[in-house]
This record gives C-alpha cells, structure tokens and sequence, in this order.
C-alpha cells in the first residue's frame, strides 16, 4: 500500500489558474479558494511570495480549510523543507504578527483556535511550540499537522526550549483546572485493571518482536473484585478521555494541549483518580490495538478491524520497529511505576500519617507534576500509535522517535524515584507511629491490674494480629494451625501434661529483611524438631513485639519461658529456670510453688545431678565416695586424679571420680575429656549435652533466687552453690559426697594439698571418718587460701544490685564484663 493511499483522503479544489506573476492575487485565491493550497507543492517559489506580499490572506486561507493544507504536508514533506528554504518567507513571519506572533500572544487569536488541534492549540500558552513558529516559521505549521509534533516539544525539554519559568506558566494552567469536588472512590480496583491489560498488552510486544511469548502468572486481583457498579459510574469518563486521546493522536494535535483538555474533563477528580482513569483509557485504546494485532490472523472478525486499522502492514515489519516497541513498553511501565506510587500515598493512613510531615508536604508538591508528565506520556505513546498506523512501518523506522519516549521515560524514572523515596520517608514514619501504638498496647495488655476474657487478645498481640493466615505449626502433626488451639489453655514450656501447651515465639534479627540464608536454614531445622506449637515464620513476630519481649522480659539470645495463664496474665516472666531444675513438678510455674520447691530442697549431690546420669545416681544408692570435678587444665586433672586414687586406695574406701568439664571452652573440655579417656583417668561425661545441661541447671538455680530476690539469704545451699559456680569461672574444683550427702567443695587451691596432705590427716580417720577428717583439714587450708569469687550474669536475667561474697559474706564489688569464649555453637538449639 503506497503511502497516498494511508492518507485521510481530501477533496480538492481546482488548481491555482492565475498568473504566479501576481502575489497578491495568489494570496486571494488562497482565501476564496483554500483548495488551491495545492500550489504550494506545485510552485512553492510564488507561495513563498504570496505569503510576504499578503501574510494575512495567506494565512486566512490555511486555517479557513485545514484539511486542504494538511493533506500536502503530510504527503510530500518536502515541501516543508522549500519553505524553512526560502529565508524570505522565515523574516517576514517574524515580522508579521498574523501569522507567528499574533498566534502567541493575542488571545483574540489564539482562543478561537483552541478547538481546532494543531492550530490553536498547539500556539496557545506553550513554549515549546511558539518558540518552534519564531525561530522556524516556515515549520510551524508543518509541526501542527506532523503527527509526531510531540518530538519538538520534547526536544525542547532536553535543550532550552522549555525553561523553569515556562514549566511554571505550564503547572500553573493545570493546577487551575484542579476543582475537586469531594468526591472519593478507591482507585485501586480500576487500576488491577488496567495494569493486567498494560502487562499482557506489553508482554504480547515482546512476543511479536522475539517471537516467543513470555509466560507468568499475573495477579487475579482485577478478576477477583466486583468493579462491575464502580465501572458502569466511570465508563462514560474513560470513553471520552479515550476518543481525546485517539483523535488527537490521529490529527496531530500538541501534546501539551491534548493534556490540558483531558485534565479539563477530569478537573472534578482527585490527582490519583485522574491518573487513574486517563490510564483506563490509555489501556483501553492500547489494549485493543495489541488484541486485534493477536488474533487478526485466526479470527476473521478481527482480521477485517485490523485492515481497517491497516494493522498486517505494520506487523510485517516488526522486526525492525522493535526500538520503538521497546521504547514503548519502557514508558507504559515507567508510566503504570508513577501510578502505583501515586495511589500509594492515597492509602497511607491519616491515622499515623499528616500532610505537614515534611516527606509527605515534598509529595504533595510534586504529586501534581507527576500526573502531568505521565498524562502527557500517555498522549505521546498514543501518537505514537497513530504514526505508525497513519503513516506506515517507514515512519517507525526513526530513532528519533524511539529517542522521545526514552526521553520521557527517563523523566518520568526521575520523578518516580523522587516520589518513591518520599513514600519510603513516609512508610518509616507511620511504621515508627504504628510500632509506638503496638508497644503501648502490650504495656496496657499486660498490665496486672487489666483482667481478661481469655488470652486469645494477648496471643494475637505477641504472635500475629490478623485471620488471614495460620500462624502455628503444630510439631506432632507438622501442620499449620490458628491461635483458637490455645484458647484458655495454660501457656508455656512442654507437652508432658494436658494441662497446658507450649509455643515456641522465634526471636531473629529484623534489620535485616530478607533473613540470611543461614539464619532462615537454621530455623528451618529447628522447626523441624520442635515437639510442640511453633509460630512458623519469624517475620509474623513484629519490631514492637520484640523490643516488648526484650525490655519488658530481659530476652538477649538465651531462651526464656514466659508463662500464660488462660485468662493471658502472667504467671511468671521467665520460668525457665523452674524448668531446667525440676522439669515438670514446678507446674503451675508460679512464683508460690517456686518458693514451696525451694523449701523441699537441701544440699545434696542429688540436686546437682538430678536426671543427667543415672550411673551416678546407682553410686549415691551404693554409698559410695564420690568426686565430681571439673576445670579445663590438664596437668592439674593428672594430678588430682592420681593423689585421689592414692588416698581412696591407703584408706579404703570405694571411691569414683566424674568429670563434669566447664560452663565455657567447649573445645578445650573436649581435648580433656580424650587425655582422661585415653589415659583412663576417670569416668567423664562424653555428651556435650549432659556437661552443658548440668552447668544450665545450676545457674538456673542461682538465677530462680535471684528471680525471687532471694540471692543473698544466709542459706547454706544457695552460699554452696554460689561457690560452686565461683570457682568454675577460675581453674579447677572438686566436689566430694558420700552417697548423697555432700561433704566438701573446694576449689583446686585448696583440694589439690588437703590430697596431698593425707599424711597429716589421716590418723584421724579412724575416730572421725574420712570424709569428717577430710573436712576438717580442707576448712584449715580454706580459712588460709580464701580464693577470690566472681560471678558473671547474662543480661537475660534481672541482675542485682548487689551480693555477698559466698566465702566471706562481704559485698563484692560489681564491674562490667564482656565474654568471649569462642563457643561456635553457642547454645543447643538457638539461632544465635
């Protein structure tokens, strides 16, 4: 099909018959007979001349028949070229206010044109345009009828063409268009929409030129909402907005001017609905220009439409235009970017969020600007649309057009990036608000004095708030269930009774997001573990909830065990230690039986042993001697070993040794434990579990004083075990019982020579006992020695304030610690 033939066909009057000799009687003719316009392609020379004698006629004569100048200038662009040619017709335009001033500046002129896109329009209040009459006037009005005018302007934007005052002569025509009426309606179904019309319409580009289709799954949300009485109130708007855009495309019009008149039709909208519903449109003419280009070839319906639209010639010859489809779909979806970012801060919620927060005030600044320039995209990506159809694959084949629509996608990129990292500002701001309002709220959800129902309030305030997922994984069937499981059931650390259930609430790191691999890997497969209630995903606790648990329960990295009843107070803040020492007999986990428990209990090696070994426990039935010791030096251990086989041996009595390792140095307690194995030196626990359980229980039991503010009592048990725990931090110690009962603990300074001094005790074996003569001699080197002490406590605990040395009941001075101890695996089943 020749290019003749693309054309809007257009009658013509007969040609020009007077002498080209008289000017002025051509420019006559010109305005009693526009049709001869003609003559200008036939003798461009005596044109030019007719336009310097009589401008005024002249110019009559091409705005009185538009569709006669249009059609020459579309067909033979040469002819545009002999008249930037001829440097006569270029001075006298400017001199002549008829033809390039007259048309900027008077508004006698200028508003009568307005409807008429492509005169009026396209010389009215931009500068793009009246700048492109005063400097070329020979082009003018060849721009007005050039289908792709849009390239002057945008040209403009690049160079000097538009400057900051004129974009603010520009900004300041919409925002008088802007006459919101109060009405509102939620934008966001509409635009589900549009972007599933936008995405499959763009991909079905990309299939054309690759010539494969690619395939994803789109969202259903546009197909899942009843927009059916939303769409029957705005159809009538976005049928007009679209026969705006597709006109205009069609007759060249000046895009600045098509973008007033579609903001004139909408100036009753809010900003984001007018984006909105100019979109619609967009994707609606776009959308159906990408359908019939899909199934003309199988459909004979579409196949006729498509010829009408002169669509087969075009996709012929897609190859070649792929820059521009390219382009194309870059600016849709920078333009479909702007909007989503621009519905965005429709929904942020007053609640949390005000308009003189200064991200949202910049915002608010630029949010009109915004909607302009990705208004005019729509209108520039519609014409270039009907360049291509009007004008054929040739017109597609120039960079420059491919040029102008980067050229507005990089502005547009611009301005999303500008708005994006506002909505950001903005997003941290409410999420700061919100998190404030949720702390609160677990400080007044866990007031004593506040009573409730069930703990389903409470639970949903530490776990997860909403209904839309299930927040549990139940560990013996391994499926996800919702918090009603625990409703009015007693909260807190095992499964061994039906009386109440227990959840384990992740704690992770949430400045990072997404979690590190390893850190989601771990959790993964400690879920996998779990016996009980897990909540399946660490992100579901939120920022306040933790900060909640850390500052209100004292939670680092040690696991705690918070205690619900099934009204959701709590019981204890952290039982844990109730636990570790006597499992489930602490059930209820209340402060009262935690004291009952304690008054049960005295100083025996059943409670430093309890459930661990029971090969221990057959030596305590027995009667036996027993040392239980422990320290991370060899050559100490050697020797301590040897003398006490020497004096078990000389006194005869039965005695055996367990080594029990060290609360830290887990690698050095490992190479240990093989010298005693190898060299036979003792029994030693071989699982690390049992060595790290037996250290856990009893700090656990210093802890649970501590918890009941019970840390300084002069109770000889709690002063043992404080000692106990002393020593451990500094060299070797031992602890030597028969049967249960305990009869000394001693640190390696002192139990060390009461061995070796057998000699000097031992004639007092047989009156007093062994273990009586070995405590006697032990306190004398005691008294002597006095080794100092040390405690060092996590900040999971409440410290106290102060302590009394377990050796010489002074006040021990508190310093500041930080510990190290190399432990890579650190606690048994923590994601730290």
């Amino acid at each position: 099909m020749d290019q003749q033939k693309k054309t809007t066909p257009v009658s013509y009057q007969s040609p020009l018959t007077g002498p080209m000799s008289n000017p002025t009687a051509a420019a006559q003719t010109l305005l009693h007979n526009p049709g001869a316009a003609q003559a200008l392609i036939n003798n461009p020379g005596a044109a030019a001349q007719a336009l310097i004698n009589n401008p005024g006629a002249a110019a009559q004569a091409l705005l009185g028949n538009r569709g006669a100048t249009e059609q020459p200038f579309l067909n033979n662009p040469v002819v545009g070229q002999q008249h930037l040619g001829v440097p006569g017709v270029g001075q006298q335009h400017l001199g002549v206010p008829g033809v390039g001033q007259d048309h900027m500046g008077n508004h006698g002129v200028g508003q009568p044109h307005m409807g008429y896109p492509g005169v009026g329009q396209q010389h009215v209040g931009l500068p793009g345009a009246g700048r492109a009459s005063i400097n070329k006037p020979g082009a003018a009005l060849a721009l007005t009828m050039n289908p792709s005018d849009s390239r002057a302007l945008i040209r403009g934007d690049h160079g000097s063409m538009i400057r900051m005052s004129d974009d603010n002569v520009m900004m300041n025509q919409i925002l008088a268009t802007h006459a919101p009426d109060g009405r509102e309606f939620d934008v966001r179904p509409l635009l589900y929409l549009v972007e599933d019309i936008l995405n499959r319409a763009t991909q079905h580009v990309d299939f054309l030129v690759k010539g494969t289709l690619y395939q994803a799954e789109l969202e259903e949300r546009a197909q899942q909402a009843n927009h059916i009485a939303m769409l029957e109130a705005l159809t009538f708007t976005i049928d007009r907005i679209a026969c705006e855009l597709a006109y205009k495309a069609l007759g060249g019009s000046d895009v600045h001017a098509t973008t007033t008149a579609i903001f004139n039709l909408l100036s009753s909208y809010a900003w984001d609905a007018k984006l909105v519903l100019s979109l619609s449109a967009f994707a609606l003419n776009y959308g159906e220009f990408w359908l019939l280009a899909q199934i003309y070839s199988t459909n004979q319906l579409a196949k006729s439409m498509a010829l009408l639209k002169q669509l087969p010639t075009l996709l012929e010859h897609t190859a070649p235009l792929k820059p521009r489809f390219d382009a194309l779909n870059n600016l849709i979806r920078t333009m479909m970017d702007v909007t989503r970012c621009v519905v965005q801060f429709k929904d942020l919620p007053s609640t949390y969020i005000s308009s003189d927060v200064p991200a949202l005030a910049t915002a608010m600044t630029l949010i009109p600007t915004a909607v302009y320039w990705t208004i005019r995209s729509m209108v520039a990506c519609a014409t270039q649309i009907s360049s291509l159809t009007s004008m054929g694959h040739e017109f597609g084949k120039s960079t420059t057009e491919s040029w102008e629509l980067s050229t507005l996608a990089h502005k547009l990129r611009n301005i999303h990036d500008h708005l994006t990292k506002q909505l950001n500002f903005c997003n941290q701001y409410i999420d700061e608000r919100r998190e404030v309002e949720t702390y609160q709220m677990l400080l007044n959800l866990f007031d004593p004095n506040v009573l409730h129902i069930d703990n389903m309030r409470v639970l949903k305030a530490l776990i997860y708030a909403k209904d839309d997922k299930l927040p549990l994984l139940d560990g013996s069937t391994k499926r996800e269930v919702s918090l009603d499981v625990l409703r009015r059931k007693k909260i807190h650390a095992t499964r061994l009774e039906s009386q109440y259930e227990v959840v384990w609430i992740p704690v992770v790191d949430r400045s990072i997001i997404p979690l590190p691999e390893e850190t989601r890997t771990k959790f993964e497969d400690l879920l996998s573990t779990m016996p009980w209630y897990s909540v399946k995903d660490p992100l579901l606790i939120e920022r306040p909830v933790i900060r909640f648990i850390k500052e209100f329960w004292h939670f680092r990295t040690k696991p705690i065990l918070l205690v619900l009843d099934p009204q959701g107070k709590v019981v204890s803040p952290n039982a844990i230690h109730m636990m570790w020492i006597w499992g489930s007999t602490a059930f209820p986990f209340t402060s009262m039986r935690e004291e009952a428990l304690w008054r049960e209990e005295t100083w025996r090696l059943d409670l430093l042993v309890d459930g661990i070994d029971p090969l221990i426990l057959n030596w305590i039935k027995e009667g036996k001697y027993i040392f239980l010791y422990g320290g991370d030096n060899i050559d100490w251990v050697r020797r301590f070993t040897a003398q006490a086989r020497s004096v078990a041996s000389a006194s005869r009595i039965p005695l055996e040794m367990v080594y029990v390792g060290k609360s830290n140095k887990r690698e050095q307690v490992k190479k240990v434990m093989g010298v005693i194995n190898a060299e036979k030196l003792s029994y030693a626990w071989q699982d690390q579990a049992m060595v790290w359980f037996f250290w856990t229980r009893l700090e656990s039991m210093l802890f649970s004083k501590i918890q009941l503010g019970r840390a300084d009592d002069q109770d000889p048990m709690m002063q043992q075990i404080k000692k106990l725990l002393s020593y451990d931090r500094d060299g070797g110690w031992a602890v030597l019982s028969q049967g249960s009962n305990i009869v000394v603990n001693g640190h390696s300074t002192t139990i060390l020579p009461t061995l070796g001094g057998y000699d000097e005790w031992k004639v007092n074996v047989a009156e007093k006992g062994f273990d009586m003569s070995f405590k006697e001699y032990h306190d004398k080197l005691h008294d002597v020695a006095h080794p100092c002490c040390r405690f060092e406590f996590p900040s999971t605990i409440r410290i106290p304030e102060s302590m009394r040395c377990p050796e010489c009941l002074r006040f021990m001075e508190k310093f500041n610690t930080f510990l190290c101890c190399h432990d890579e695996k650190g606690i048994p089943g923590s994601l730290f």
